[in-house]
């Protein structure tokens, strides 16, 4: 099959320069008239044209078309993963207003490491040896942050710590995640056919390898009722999984699987869903795109329980702004914060020593 670059420039011809260049990670399209690309985490405009919406609109259909969905009035909405993985999402008018509205995310050709992620300053030594352990010694853990973050990146990184004798299974929407180990069993979502049947859901990808004997479950995000399954099989057994979900920091992180948790339709007391979220929720990884494009893990969080009702959440490690520079760069360093981690005698028993000095209050 052709490479994604050539099989969207057959779609997309005004746009081809940007699906070739490396730089660039997202391409967003507001109709014919409008182009940006994000580059080096900054939004930029682009000279881009579509010579018509009906030419845009012809391009998005013949997308769908090609990788077996529809995109018309009864579904003027698309999500799709392209053969290289990159994803693409539209929207047709009359949702869209300003004419048909494309996002693609590419696809990055190389999997991005934790030495990739300190030689960037998105971590630091330290702080991937905080997570090193976290993953080893099976806590679970979500990763949060808000819409281009970095969350699956963070979390294809995060995988990369499961040692290779353990059975991982992934559940996505659309497949993004890039495990690396061999005993990886990967399962992708299906959406309903023009009946309105044939849907496969994260809910029933869970409730199937929830009998597949895993080892770790790794849930691409947690965006509905989905994420009461999942509360329901970490807290039986299941620990090490993780997953991620939109929030804007580790202490709404859990506030969002609660409400996620309500769309599953169950009726639940709120003080047993929370009992729930706390007892399966060990860890909480924080990512951020801060203001001058970076992209970093802006807070390493452990989850303590419950206390009067309310979730106590501890950062240990965390990434502090201490200045903005002449070209808008922000100067800071990750720190401890003084709390240290109520798992520091079980890592020492299981040889992976925690240096104590790193969670000192910077």
């Amino acid at each position: 099959m052709e490479d994604a670059n050539s099989y969207l420039g057959l779609f997309f011809e005004p746009i081809r320069q940007y699906l070739q260049d490396d730089a660039v990670s997202e391409i967003l399209i507001n109709g014919p008239n409008q182009v940006f690309i994000e580059l080096k985490g900054k939004l930029q405009p682009t000279e881009a044209r579509f010579v018509s919406e009906p030419a845009l609109k012809a391009a998005a259909v013949n997308v769908a078309k090609n990788v077996g969905r529809m995109l018309n009035e009864e579904n003027p909405r698309l999500d799709a993963r392209l053969p290289d993985g990159s994803r693409v999402h539209a929207v047709i008018p009359p949702l869209a207003r300003c004419g048909t509205v494309v996002a693609i995310r590419k696809f990055k050709k190389e999997k991005l490491t934790i030495s990739q992620l300190i030689e960037f300053g998105s971590i630091t030594e330290q702080g991937a040896r905080l997570i090193d352990v976290i993953v080893k010694l099976h806590k679970n853990v979500i990763v949060s942050g808000a819409t281009s973050s970095g969350k699956t990146s963070v979390l294809n990184v995060l995988s990369a710590f499961i040692p290779e004798t353990e059975r991982i299974l992934v559940i996505e929407d659309a497949s993004e995640l890039q495990l690396q180990q061999a005993h990886t069993v990967c399962f992708e979502t299906r959406k309903p056919d023009k009946n309105d049947k044939g849907e496969v859901t994260i809910r029933d990808l869970i409730h199937s390898a929830l009998r597949l004997r895993p080892d770790r479950l790794v849930i691409g995000e947690i965006r509905g009722g989905e994420a009461l399954d999942l509360l329901q099989a970490l807290n039986t057994g299941h620990a090490g999984s993780m997953s991620t979900i939109h929030a804007n920091s580790s202490l709404d992180c859990l506030s969002r699987i609660e409400t996620c948790s309500l769309l599953s339709g169950i009726d639940i007391p709120l003080s047993a869903l929370r009992a729930q979220v706390a007892s399966a929720i060990d860890a909480v990884v924080h990512t951020a795109r801060l203001s001058d494009g970076s992209r970093k893990i802006t807070a390493v969080s452990e989850v303590l329980g419950l206390k009067d009702g309310e979730y106590v959440v501890k950062d240990l490690y965390r990434f502090n702004v201490r200045g903005i520079g002449p070209d808008g760069s922000l100067d800071g360093d990750f720190t401890g914060t003084g709390h240290k981690p109520s798992f520091l005698q079980e890592a020492s028993l299981r040889n992976m020593p925690l240096d104590e000095a790193m969670f000192a209050q910077g």
